[in-house]
């Protein structure tokens, strides 16, 4: 799994390098797939049902799933790219929040508190604590800023199927949900909206948006359970 969640990494990587104003979602698209084929894996997302393409794309007010298309990047934009690698049987899955040239202060801020929100969650994810250890620590920071955690869209457990129990939610009470024992391995996913909590689906059928159009953030790693604590699969 961590050969996979290597791939994952190196291909957000390639990704950064190309966020600029011009270049389309299908373009990313595009680029992770050939990284996947460099390194012999293969695209998690085109193994779900009826979803042909290898990473989501959810640009401004757009959440999760967003089909990737002839939409171009502008200034001023934030973009959030969700991937998975399959490699050998085993599943990675990782997600980042971009920014498209220079953006406001307020809106750089909201996304610093998305990322500052996984890397408190990662560190509640060891032996003998609890899932609603790492929801409750999402949800504190998110809200605590005053920001709103989408309820419906939630971390999961991954491995052999990419989206696996348990599930991760990003609110919850501290000590209370599934133990977290040596071993497990789990998408940890920062879901949040820059304005309310409400969500609506578009006609594609796929791409989850805000309700109010305002923006949304996503920010996920796969992290492994150990005795020595979380490791984030998803890193180079």
């Amino acid at each position: 799994m961590a050969k996979a969640g290597r791939i994952c990494a190196v291909a957000m990587k390639e990704v950064a390098k190309n966020i600029r104003p011009g270049i389309t979602t299908l373009e990313l698209d595009q680029i992770v797939e050939k990284i996947f084929e460099k390194y012999g894996g293969q695209a998690a997302f085109k193994k779900v049902e009826n979803y042909q393409y290898t990473i989501c794309t959810t640009p401004n007010d757009w959440i999760v799933h967003g089909i990737p298309g002839n939409y171009e990047l502008k200034e001023g934009d934030i973009i959030g790219v969700d991937l998975g690698a399959l490699l050998d049987g085993y599943n990675s899955d990782m997600a980042q929040t971009f920014v498209v040239g220079k953006v406001a202060p307020e809106i750089q801020s909201f996304l610093d508190t998305g990322e500052q929100a996984l890397k408190e969650a990662i560190k509640q994810a060891k032996v003998g604590n609890r899932v609603g250890d790492i929801s409750n620590t999402i949800q504190t920071i998110i809200e605590g800023a005053g920001y709103s955690v989408v309820k419906e869209l939630v971390g999961h457990g991954v491995g052999k199927i990419l989206h696996e129990d348990p599930m991760i939610p990003g609110r919850g009470e501290k000590g209370k949900g599934e133990e977290l024992k040596e071993g497990l391995v789990i998408a940890i996913e920062v879901i949040y909206n820059r304005g309310s909590a409400g969500i609506v689906l578009l006609d594609d059928g796929w791409t989850i948006a805000t309700k109010d159009g305002n923006l949304a953030g996503l920010f996920e790693r796969t992290v492994a359970i150990t005795k020595k604590g979380p490791v984030v699969l998803t890193s180079e």
